[in-house]
């Protein structure tokens, strides 16, 4: 997983033994941290019944564009930008 250490150095972000930890500030300023579980994909359950497996790296970055957002919502704006 060498892209996302890469990706962790890049953006400055924190690591435990089994998480990515993305700080930000919330629209009041107040920090937060997202923990996103250091796995090779992680797993979207969409209502409709399906799921969608997303590669980590791209969850990090949604995840840095977009911080208060669902996840789901953060990587649909982000695949929406780079198109």
């Amino acid at each position: 997983m060498k892209d996302i250490d890469e990706l962790i150095k890049h953006y400055g972000l924190e690591e435990d033994p089994e998480h990515v930890i993305v700080p930000f500030l919330d629209k009041n300023g107040r920090p937060k941290r997202r923990y996103l579980l250091k796995r090779r994909f992680i797993r979207i359950v969409y209502a409709e019944g399906y799921f969608i497996d997303y590669p980590l790296s791209d969850v990090i970055k949604a995840t840095v564009q977009y911080p208060e957002l669902l996840l789901s919502e953060a990587l649909y704006r982000m695949y929406k930008e780079s198109d």
